[in-house]
């Protein structure tokens, strides 16, 4: 009788080979369903199928006493689904007792993002030397042009980039392959970058990663997490700016300007077009311009 622990790892295996799903997606699925497996005590294959509903109730409640946050918790939930689904399936359990399990609503949250004046200043903040201050604001530029996510740009080749018709191609959850605008000062941005800062990186000349890290290999996400952070505290930001801020601020200042939300959701990626109207949001300055614009009695 397979233990918990195996079929756990068939599951991420079938995630990997099947789904296609990203290391970061496989990481989070074990780290989600060994809390579940050791917080419900099941050890093998017989206690995953005799676990009553319930149960998984019980276990919602113990995530919520622990003070996780609803995301995570409606995660871990979908990750428990996915699991039993993944058994039944490949014939390891009979019956599904996570079913009827409702993963909980969610608020669509407006996500953080910076105004064009702060974008400025964090696309000002590294230096111009030619070792890391030119990668950093090469990388800080195409994260704002392009609105990629980090494993997106960590995962850029020195080919990824057409400069003749200023498109780049990123490579997004899935492996879901995806062209997208840049603009001339990001493009500048990255050229200095290969012609002063690389050279002086590069380690291996068949390296073909564009982003190089202070060792010559691929920079990591959580090197270009870092020195994100690092550079919004130069800038004197928030401490909670990341990666992420950019690509929040790249679809909430091409939608308020009035770019199109379809145009706009293929250059982030998303599969549905309902992800991307979360950055319809506009701020309190721009609702009371167009009341007092437009209102007979603004």
């Amino acid at each position: 009788m397979p233990q918990s622990s195996e079929l756990l790892r068939f599951f991420l295996d079938y995630c990997s080979a099947e789904c296609g799903l990203s290391a970061n997606t496989l990481a989070a699925y074990r780290s989600d369903l060994t809390d579940f497996l050791d917080d419900a005590r099941i050890a093998d294959e017989r206690a995953l199928e005799s676990l009553k509903p319930a149960r998984l109730v019980d276990y919602v409640d113990s995530c919520r006493r622990r003070g996780l946050a609803a995301n995570s918790v409606w995660r871990r939930l979908v990750a428990v689904r996915m699991f039993y689904r993944f058994l039944v399936l490949e014939s390891y359990i009979e019956s599904d007792p996570a079913e009827g399990l409702q993963t909980p609503r969610l608020w669509k949250r407006i996500p953080d993002f910076l105004s064009v004046e702060d974008v400025e200043s964090l696309l000002s903040a590294p230096r111009d030397d030619a070792r890391h201050g030119l990668r950093d604001r090469a990388i800080l530029e195409m994260l704002y042009a392009t609105g990629a996510r980090a494993s997106e740009i960590c995962g850029l080749d020195v080919d990824s980039i057409n400069f003749e018709y200023g498109f780049v191609r990123c490579f997004g959850k899935r492996m879901k392959e995806r062209l997208v605008p840049v603009g001339s000062r990001a493009l500048g941005a990255v050229q200095r970058y290969l012609e002063s800062s690389r050279p002086l990186l590069l380690k291996e000349a068949a390296e073909k990663a564009l982003f190089l890290s202070g060792r010559g290999k691929r920079l990591s996400r959580q090197s270009l997490w870092s020195l994100v952070k690092k550079h919004a505290l130069q800038a004197g930001l928030a401490t909670h700016v990341h990666p992420h801020t950019l690509r929040h601020s790249f679809a909430t200042h091409l939608l308020s300007r009035g770019a199109d939300l379809r145009a706009v959701q293929i250059m982030l990626g998303h599969a549905d077009v309902s992800t991307t109207e979360i950055y319809t949001h506009v701020d309190m300055d721009r609702l009371l311009g167009v009341h007092r614009r437009f209102h007979p009695r603004g």
